[in-house]
């Protein structure tokens, strides 16, 4: 493994600390720096400031072993450092927003000290902070000395050694591929493929993640609740769910992408809600579900109102592809808005004959747009060579992306296609 040099770590909180010892314990030399002397001193004296399991071990075994050390003064630390990972605290303001002032302090004084050095230091942020953060606050204060990405921590309190040491994540983003590089490869023994991605995408992979843990629970204990009012089992519920590993516990559905609609989740849901509510049970959670949908639908009708174009094209129909179920479909929603707006329209489904469609399902569309039948068109050829702006509203296949690709057509790609 390519040698980091020295590794600072500031701030010897439960993130700090976790990630010096263990950095140590993969080989490099560590400098654990904060301004609470107690904190040194406990490292210093071979121990944790605070207990985490496995962690005492960690400290003294690297301490006697000459790769880990601590010191409250900042700037003796970074003096022949390569790589600073900063591991401050970001609490919540009482409006909810982070509390930056931690920081920004250290960030001042890392900038202060590069002004003594010439060599310049790469910066890791593994403070969680909301996108824009390194470069709007850190970058700024470190200074031009100095190259600012992020890498996020995934630590779990009372399980933070074995998180560090078993990952099932590791993240680093930023602009600048070589110092990205360097910081991934600290983790290079861990034997886990890195993602490398962008500044901000790094700062927000941390609040996704966060927020999908939080989902999750919250989601189980809805689940939970409502099996107790009606006397079933929820455990046994939500272990069958987890045996399903090609749709729940998998990457199914979650892309972004154009909101859900068909004959099964609208209507699963509603029955769901409103049968809790008949139980005096309020599932704020699942009842959130379809006004989260109607949200992203009313966003992407926005964005299709705001074409400047005066021809429209509009690629899919039914609720997603591959099927011919217009039910509760949100290309309808998006269609009657757009119509009603003055908007003059073509579409295109591949699977969609008017002469094919029957019961329910014709009924369904006929409500929605009576004239429907005037707006489709049998050959995509024809919507693309009439149309001045496409709307993708259902994933294409390979072919059809292939021929909106060759149309030099602009698109409004509402399914994340990514055209």
């Amino acid at each position: 493994m390519e040698s980091s040099g020295t590794v600072v770590v500031v701030g010897l909180g439960y993130v700090g600390c976790v990630s010096a010892a263990c950095l140590a314990e993969l080989g490099h030399r560590v400098i654990g720096v904060d301004r609470d002397q107690l904190k040194v001193d406990a490292v210093l004296a071979g121990r944790s400031p605070f207990y985490e399991p496995g962690l005492d071990e960690l400290v003294s075994k690297n301490l006697s072993a000459g790769r880990l050390c601590a010191t409250t003064c900042l700037p003796d630390g970074i003096q022949d450092a390569e790589i600073a990972l900063i591991c401050v605290g970001t609490p919540s303001e009482r409006n909810g927003n982070l509390g930056l002032e931690q920081l920004r302090r250290v960030a001042g004084e890392i900038g202060e000290a590069l002004a003594r050095r010439e060599r310049r230091l790469i910066v890791a942020v593994r403070s969680t902070v909301f996108p824009g953060t390194c470069e709007e606050v850190v970058a700024p204060l470190v200074g031009e000395r100095a190259t600012v990405v992020c890498n996020p921590e995934f630590l779990r309190e009372g399980g933070a050694v074995r998180d560090f040491m078993e990952p099932s994540l590791v993240v680093v983003g930023g602009s600048e591929p070589e110092a990205v590089r360097r910081v991934a490869a600290l983790y290079a023994p861990l034997g886990v493929e890195p993602s490398l991605v962008s500044l901000r995408t790094a700062e927000l992979i941390k609040y996704a993640c966060n927020a999908f843990h939080a989902l999750k629970i919250a989601f189980a204990n809805e689940i939970g609740a409502l099996g107790a009012e009606l006397g079933i089992d929820a455990a046994e519920v939500m272990a069958t769910l987890c045996r399903d590993v090609r749709l729940n516990i998998s990457p199914a559905y979650l892309k972004p992408g154009f909101a859900f609609g068909g004959s099964c989740l609208p209507k699963d849901l509603r029955a769901l809600t409103y049968r809790a509510t008949r139980l005096d049970l309020k599932l704020p959670l699942i009842e959130s579900i379809l006004p989260s949908n109607d949200e992203h639908l009313a966003r992407a009708i926005r964005a299709a109102l705001d074409l400047p174009a005066e021809r429209i094209g509009v690629f899919g129909l039914a609720f997603k592809e591959n099927t011919d179920d217009l039910r509760e479909s949100p290309v309808v929603a998006l269609l009657e808005t757009m119509i009603g707006k003055g908007r003059n329209l073509r579409v295109f489904d591949p699977q969609i004959r008017m002469d094919r469609i029957y019961g329910s399902n014709r009924q369904f569309i006929l409500n929605a747009i009576p004239h429907i039948g005037r707006l489709l068109d049998n050959r995509f050829e024809d919507t693309l060579a009439w149309a001045q702006h496409l709307v993708v509203a259902q994933k294409p296949s390979p072919a059809y992306a292939a021929q909106i690709a060759q149309s030099g057509l602009p698109v409004l790609d509402l399914t994340g296609s990514q055209i």
